[in-house]
């Protein structure tokens, strides 16, 4: 009797153990076998589609207008392996018309991805360049969701990579994602960090004044863009004005330690001297953090950096995203995405986003004081070549490639309960080209907002 117990208890475990192993290789199937067909040859890919329902990636054989990907092809791109850090590289699995169930569906699989970007918008920014290079990038500072993003040059994902030796550089990465020289707009960075420091009563008591130029406390010259000076500068007058001697004066200020720049700027994201750059990521997307050298107030290469210069790397989607934590006066970011929702190989909607917010990087009191003083750059400054919006601002020149080129950037957001857009825009050369950031920044809003 014991003996038969026995083998029944042996035979119970070894059904039991069977079932379980049954069980563990149909999961293990059913999870990895979209990974197996991704790597098939008989791989058929859904659609990506705008906010809109207009189509912005297609890996059939349909046919569309030249031009019709450009404005997105290196945000977008496509499967054919050349562009790796895009919406459909980063994303592949999430386009395969298979599923377990139903097995490959080669005519009507409904796997798709629908993106929150504005297909109109972007082709009309993009349009707005002409022959200037550069990006532009916006997003809903209240959802997260990205409305524009835009980088010149751009390929046409329809004509393939035959002539890629041709391409221009940059042309298959979205310049959005990748630190650039901020210039100017970096003051808003400092400017956030002497409020945080000091707190803002004490910085708008303070005036220095501009020749300019000025000589720091080390004996090297910070030069101003208007060589006759601006006399004495509160600091909305050195916003407004972007007066540097301004700003290296008040790094070099004693109430505005060191060590608090480099907290607050740490706190926004920037990597800080030996820190390790990171990035981070936008539904796949990689996107660089901001990065920048300071490592003595009175030295020149650090009031520099503190200015927009030197050693300091921002990406447009992180100046970008710095405005949200502003325009909201919450002091945290609003984090971007590109993805709505998607859609199984059955058209089952699913993964639908859900606006996220950063930890508080800066207070909410300096994330006010700092929106005025914005807006009231905006209404000042930008009401006639940016009508019909109000915008906070700020606007920045960037010397690249040692001095022998400038470019040109603005940073800001609009004050509205119904378009609460933020938005960074870069031109190229400027100097070499006629188009503006402002102008980019209207043909942007009216395409956003009519």
């Amino acid at each position: 009797m014991k003996s038969i117990n026995r083998s029944r208890r042996i035979i119970t475990l070894f059904l039991t153990l069977f079932i379980a192993g049954m069980i563990a290789l149909v999961i293990k199937l059913r999870n990895e076998s979209s990974f197996y067909m991704m790597n098939s040859d008989k791989l058929v890919l859904g659609k990506v589609y705008d906010r809109n329902g207009e189509v912005l990636f297609d890996d059939s054989d349909t046919q569309y207008p030249e031009g019709h990907f450009t404005d997105v092809g290196n945000i977008i791109g496509d499967a054919k392996g050349q562009m790796t850090n895009t919406l459909v590289s980063a994303n592949l699995e999430l386009l395969n018309n298979y599923g377990f169930e139903q097995g490959l569906v080669t005519e009507n699989g409904k796997s798709a991805i629908y993106t929150t970007i504005d297909h109109f918008a972007n082709q009309a920014v993009f349009n707005a360049y002409g022959n200037a290079k550069g990006s532009a990038v916006a997003y809903d500072y209240k959802t997260g969701e990205i409305l524009v993003c835009v980088s010149l040059p751009s390929p046409d994902v329809t004509k393939g990579y035959a002539n890629i030796a041709d391409f221009e550089t940059g042309t298959l990465i979205s310049k959005n994602l990748y630190g650039t020289v901020p210039g100017s707009t970096q003051k808003i960075s400092t400017l956030i960090s002497a409020i945080e420091v000091m707190g803002a009563d004490a910085l708008f008591a303070k005036s220095f004044e501009c020749t300019g130029q000025y000589i720091n406390k080390s004996g090297e010259i910070i030069k101003c863009h208007k060589s006759s000076g601006h006399g004495v500068q509160t600091i909305q007058q050195a916003v407004e004005n972007s007066c540097n001697p301004f700003f290296a004066q008040l790094v070099e200020d004693d109430s505005l330690p060191l060590d608090g720049i480099k907290n607050t700027y740490r706190k926004m994201g920037y990597a800080v001297n030996e820190d390790v750059k990171s990035r981070f990521s936008i539904d796949g997307i990689l996107c660089e953090k901001a990065s920048t050298t300071l490592e003595n107030s009175y030295d020149f290469d650090t009031q520099w950096g503190c200015i927009g210069q030197g050693d300091t790397l921002v990406s447009p989607v992180q100046l970008m995203m710095w405005q949200s934590a502003i325009a909201n006066a919450t002091g945290k970011m609003t984090m971007p995405h590109f993805i709505d929702h998607i859609t199984d190989v059955t058209g089952k909607a699913k993964d639908h986003a859900v606006t996220q917010f950063s930890e508080e990087i800066f207070a909410p009191s300096t994330a006010q004081t700092v929106k005025q003083i914005m807006l009231t750059n905006g209404n000042n400054n930008y009401s006639a070549s940016i009508e019909g919006y109000s915008v906070g601002v700020k606007s920045g020149t960037a010397q690249v490639k040692n001095g022998q080129e400038e470019n040109s950037l603005l940073v800001g957001f609009v004050d509205s309960s119904r378009h609460s857009i933020a938005f960074c825009i870069l031109i190229e050369n400027k100097n070499n080209v006629t188009v503006t950031t402002e102008q980019i920044a209207s043909v942007m809003l009216d395409a956003l907002c009519s």
